[in-house]
């Protein structure tokens, strides 16, 4: 079978889009039909079904998903281990913001023990556009907030989206408790009227869901401010400012996760390691896939 047919196939399969695919693997998208008509040709199949308005897998279709896998990553592999007494370029690692402390050095490190010799480049930004990233070959892989019902990537951790204030919000009461001058006594932020939000960007999944929970609820509420940045909000909510919507393992210290409260539920997520559909030299699915097992198996 054709590589780069297979390679194709993979994309669509972790996309669930023709038109990514083609972006990611740099052809039309009716190259991408033609390579996708091959593959059937090739097993006597139909590998596609009309889902409504979309495509998904038949039957068949979801049986090539494990061969194309394993033969695209040894691939891969095989051509890694004859390139690398080679010079190459940074390994460029994509990290939203928000997982720059808590994920990004332990898969750094995994790459480190693998790859000594290698240099490495990152770069922070939203999962939304770190996909686009990825799409355009900027970036050679990237760690990434998937739904739990996608099969983008490879798996590093399940977690769960928490309500979050700071511990210790105002620099002039040294109790670590919000004090209300006018009653004279401490007050919790997130019983407050209307309710003050320090959330990411729109296109985070947490601020949708938190947003669409109060208006639901009835509940007063005000964006006090919203951005891409982890810094900027953890730094806004240790001031007492806010409180805010994120994964549990993005809270860090100074933030306290808020129990017991009636704020609405926020959704799980999970965190995956995406590599782009043409690799680098010495970073393709198979290495992805051993970091990302290592990975997960050390944090559960």
């Amino acid at each position: 079978m054709d590589i780069d047919a297979l390679r194709s196939f993979i994309a669509f399969v972790d996309t669930g889009s023709f038109t990514r695919a083609a972006k990611q693997t740099f052809r039309t998208q009716s190259a991408i039909s033609m390579q996708m008509k091959k593959l059937e040709v090739e097993t006597g199949h139909a590998l596609f079904i009309k889902e409504g308005r979309n495509l998904g897998l038949t039957e068949q279709g979801q049986h090539l998903v494990s061969y194309a896998r394993r033969l695209v990553s040894l691939h891969d592999e095989a051509l890694g281990h004859f390139s690398s007494h080679l010079q190459h370029p940074p390994l460029t690692i994509g990290c939203p913001d928000d997982y720059a402390e808590s994920i990004l050095p332990s898969i750094v490190a995994l790459v480190r023990e693998t790859l000594p010799h290698q240099s490495i480049r990152v770069v922070c930004d939203c999962s939304t556009q770190l996909r686009l990233m990825l799409d355009q070959g900027k970036i050679d892989v990237a760690i990434l907030t998937r739904a739990p019902d996608a099969e983008e990537g490879y798996l590093l951790k399940h977690d769960s989206g928490v309500w979050v204030k700071g511990d210790n919000s105002q620099a002039d009461d040294q109790t670590g408790t919000q004090i209300d001058s006018s009653i004279g006594f401490p007050i919790d932020i997130e019983k407050q009227t209307p309710l003050s939000l320090v959330l990411y960007e729109p296109d985070c999944k947490f601020h949708s869901t938190a947003i669409d929970g109060l208006e639901k609820q009835g509940r007063e509420y005000r964006l006090m401010c919203s951005s891409s940045s982890a810094t900027a909000i953890k730094s806004l909510l240790r001031k007492g400012l806010g409180i805010s919507a994120m994964a549990r393992s993005s809270v860090s210290y100074g933030l306290t996760i808020i129990e017991g409260s009636n704020l609405p539920s926020l959704p799980s997520v999970d965190i995956v390691l995406a590599v782009a559909p043409i690799p680098h030299p010495l970073f393709a699915s198979h290495l992805a896939a051993g970091i990302s097992q290592h990975f997960f198996q050390k944090n559960h």
